[in-house]
């Protein structure tokens, strides 16, 4: 049985048949987030299926809205547009979250994982788009507004920068964090059995009627088995930018402002999201923090594997 149904401009696809206690198999893709966005999960019926589909994204676009900063009037790009000020601003629930969530991993990767990253990664798209290197002065420049040291979180829910031109970029952990609140939305609307992919990003909840867990095809890694867990992965197969014969990855370590050269795939199994999500970009600056993660996360599963770019 194969039906479709035509939903404010996107499909709902109903790809299974009836299954145990009578849950539908539904999946959906939009593009969100610079990426291609996929809801797959088990409904009674397909009038809750749009439902849950309609709200899911709804909720995309709302972080989106909160973590984007390709928008101007996101709320990172709107706190970045007063950070001269030097003032306390107020922030939201999820950003506060984020910015919580962030501050833990910085300080557990010394610096490798960095939100503020943003006047850096500005910098590295454009050489991109342009194919050329950043010149010294620019890196130096745009490494002097990079450091969370400089972020105040010390009010809550409010944020003062104590540096000027600094420019946030929540790219390393926004999408696994946004996959976790969708798969809670979903389980608040009584859909627990879901599966959130948000452009590689993965957060499983329970598991489909009749099986042990959601199977993940990975490159390289083969089937993984996931249920109530996430699964990120981070590498530089399909952007990176070639110059004096070297690779230099998209992924920007901000400690010296240069586009990662190791050339490694990293993956990350753990309990939520934004963890897997933030781990697997620190890992992919920093492959020398494999055994503090190992310890400080002994419930996560990390892969580190060299890819081929012959």
């Amino acid at each position: 049985m194969n039906l479709r149904f035509s939903l404010c401009c996107f499909s709902l696809m109903l790809t299974g048949v009836l299954q145990a206690q009578e849950w539908l198999r539904f999946e959906v893709v939009q593009p969100k987030m610079g990426t291609q966005f996929r809801l797959v999960f088990y409904a009674r019926d397909s009038a809750e299926a749009n439902i849950a589909a309609i709200k899911a994204f709804e909720k995309v676009d709302a972080l989106n809205a909160i973590f984007s900063d390709y928008e101007a009037d996101s709320e990172i790009s709107r706190l970045c547009q007063y950070v001269d000020t030097l003032a306390y601003m107020p922030v939201g629930t999820d950003m506060w979250r984020l910015l919580q969530q962030s501050d833990t991993i910085y300080r557990l990767s010394s610096g490798a994982f960095d939100l503020s990253i943003g006047p850096l990664s500005k910098l590295w798209r454009k050489a991109f788009r342009q194919k050329a290197f950043p010149d010294s002065l620019s890196l130096a420049e745009a490494k002097k507004r990079v450091g969370f040291e400089f972020l105040d979180l010390s009010q809550e829910r409010q944020l003062r920068f104590r540096n000027k031109d600094m420019r946030l970029d929540a790219g390393g952990i926004a999408k696994g964090y946004t996959a976790d609140e969708v798969l809670k939305l979903l389980a608040s609307l009584g859909i627990s059995q879901a599966l959130i992919d948000a452009g590689g990003d993965i957060a499983a909840g329970a598991p489909p009627p009749g099986q042990k867990a959601w199977h993940i095809q990975m490159a390289g890694l083969g089937m993984i088995p996931l249920k109530h867990r996430a699964i990120a992965t981070s590498g530089d197969e399909y952007r990176y930018l070639k110059w004096d014969g070297k690779r230099y990855s998209h992924i920007i370590d901000p400690r010296n402002g240069l586009g990662v050269d190791h050339g490694l795939q990293v993956s990350v199994i753990a309990p939520h999201g934004w963890l897997a999500d933030a781990l697997a970009s620190a890992l992919s600056v920093a492959p020398d923090l494999l055994t503090p993660f190992q310890k400080r996360y002994p419930d996560c599963i990390f892969y580190l594997s060299k890819q081929d770019h012959e």
